[in-house]
């Protein structure tokens, strides 16, 4: 679960200085996002959306406000406890951030080896993955060596490895042709049907058309519209405003199993799960695309 109550952040203004005052870029921002929610961002350039995904990625601390990460209210964490918080959260950015020494195997493999995974337990994993984006066969190239959309598919792939709680993407298909933002969305999808809350922030109306959600628009730093927003339909406007600000608990963060009774797995649940720990990719493989 993520929540924001009465969250802002300023910056430096980079004008005028540090004396002349601070540039506020993000404003009184209340929401929460129920576990395994998919949450489409929005909003002009210089809106606050890159900012936004960087506090639930725990680079930024907010001015004012409380932000709460996966059950951890980021005013009582320790600077220890954030390397292990942020182990269960991906992230994928725009500008990708590889190591250009790095194999493409190896990009992918770096949060498993940096959270203590045997070398012989993270390979089949990192190789399913690879070939789950169409990378099979380019292994062991370099990132200069591959085209901007291989090196979006790398991070991707380095985001989703360790089945993170949390998966933040900007723009994640501004790099890609349609096949391969087509690949990628069932990528996501299928991170969201195994329990993670995914939040994704786009330009592209076209995309959240085909992929419905729930959709955050901001503008100047505030959000102006949530739709839909979870049980706001049987909750009624007061609410669902209350929802909104994080003044309700829907009842989706819990942990301890009460709340309402979920369904029992079936048999396709427990092979999926089975393949997960044997570090198999669960669920289909996207059909062949041209991914050159």
């Amino acid at each position: 679960m993520v929540r924001f109550s009465q969250v802002g952040l300023r910056y430096p203004d980079p004008v005028r200085g540090a004396a002349a005052g601070e540039r506020e870029t993000l404003r009184d921002l209340s929401f929460t996002l129920p576990q395994g929610s998919f949450t489409w961002l929005t909003g002009p350039s210089g809106a606050g959306k890159t900012s936004l995904l960087r506090m639930m990625q725990l680079s930024l601390r907010p001015t004012r406000g409380e932000v709460e990460v996966l059950g951890m209210p980021l005013s009582r964490a320790r600077r220890a406890d954030l390397p292990r918080l942020r182990r269960r959260i991906g992230a994928v950015f725009q500008e990708f951030r590889l190591l250009p020494y790095l194999t493409a195997f190896d990009n992918v493999a770096l949060p498993l080896r940096l959270a203590g995974r045997p070398e012989a337990g993270l390979r089949p994993d990192v190789t399913e993955m690879l070939r789950w984006v169409g990378l099979d066969g380019r292994e062991e190239a370099l990132p200069p060596q591959l085209s901007g959309g291989e090196q979006q598919r790398v991070a991707i792939a380095r985001a989703v490895v360790t089945r993170p709680s949390l998966l933040l993407a900007d723009e994640p298909t501004g790099n890609l042709d349609a096949a391969q933002a087509r690949r990628l969305m069932m990528l996501l999808e299928e991170m969201n049907r195994l329990g993670a809350t995914v939040v994704v922030a786009t330009h592209s109306r076209d995309l959240i058309a085909q992929h419905p959600g729930h959709v955050m628009a901001l503008e100047g730093g505030r959000i102006v519209s949530l739709d839909p927003w979870p049980h706001a339909a049987e909750a009624g406007p007061e609410t669902a405003a209350a929802l909104l600000a994080g003044e309700v608990d829907d009842g989706s963060a819990l942990e301890d199993g009460s709340g309402d009774a979920e369904e029992a797995p079936g048999p396709g649940d427990a092979v999926e799960a089975g393949r997960a720990r044997r570090g198999v990719w669960p669920g289909p493989r996207p059909p062949e695309a041209d991914l050159g």
